[in-house]
């Protein structure tokens, strides 16, 4: 079974790869650079597609840059460095990215004539974003079915969000169960040239509090200072 897994190089997405491996798919692996503040993750994402063994790795180019709108993409809004108050939307989310990486998905799974795309959201332990309800995922999969070829010949593509209902300490003792070596992934949304996390920003809060709550030692390699 050929499935497309979208990689960012982060710890959910290298979670979701190691599950659609383990689960016996036949991966090819998509990753976007978007414009976002680094390329340490899509460093990341290249090693843990050959690590786990994807087929094939893409890395997509698209600016979103050009648009800004977003503390990743807009070099003028600075990353916040303290949680969201609850129901407002963080600066870190990118106005549609989540719809434009699985479009993009989408119609390389319909090329591949895979049966899968497989999408790390998450949304117990998350920051916030729209674009990783439930809700959200079974709108795209309607709209998936609608507008592809495979959709209307009755075999759509079926978006599965593996860890969409678990915390980030179950996240985590997953993948460890699996053998992944989180020291490849880069969560940190300003990360530096190292791949180094700051260890101030959203990402690296929840990713530091999962490892606590997993019981597992985190292996992220942090700045000095």
């Amino acid at each position: 079974m050929r499935a497309v897994v979208l990689l960012s190089g982060g710890l959910d997405s290298a979670t979701v790869l190691a599950m659609a491996r383990a689960g016996g798919r036949d991966c090819y692996a998509l990753s976007l650079r978007y414009g976002q503040r680094h390329d340490a993750e899509l460093h990341a994402a290249a090693r843990i597609a050959a690590t786990l063994g994807a087929t094939r790795h893409e890395i997509i180019e698209i600016d979103l840059s050009r648009f800004g709108g977003s503390a990743l993409t807009d070099a003028s809004i600075a990353v916040p460095e303290t949680p969201s108050a609850p129901g407002v939307i963080p600066l870190t989310y990118v106005p549609a990215r989540n719809t434009i990486m699985l479009s993009i998905a989408l119609g390389w799974a319909e090329v591949l004539d895979a049966e899968e795309i497989h999408f790390g959201a998450n949304a117990i332990d998350y920051s916030g974003y729209p674009d990783c309800r439930p809700e959200y995922v079974a709108a795209f999969q309607q709209m998936a079915a609608l507008a592809t070829r495979a959709g209307v010949e009755g075999r759509p593509v079926r978006v599965c969000t593996p860890i969409i209902g678990m915390t980030k300490a179950e996240i985590i003792r997953e993948g460890v169960r699996l053998g992944l070596d989180y020291a490849l992934c880069v969560s940190c949304y300003q990360a530096d040239d190292q791949g180094r996390g700051c260890g101030r920003c959203d990402a690296c809060r929840i990713r530091r509090q999962g490892f606590a709550a997993a019981g597992v030692a985190d292996p992220t390699r942090y700045q000095p200072g």
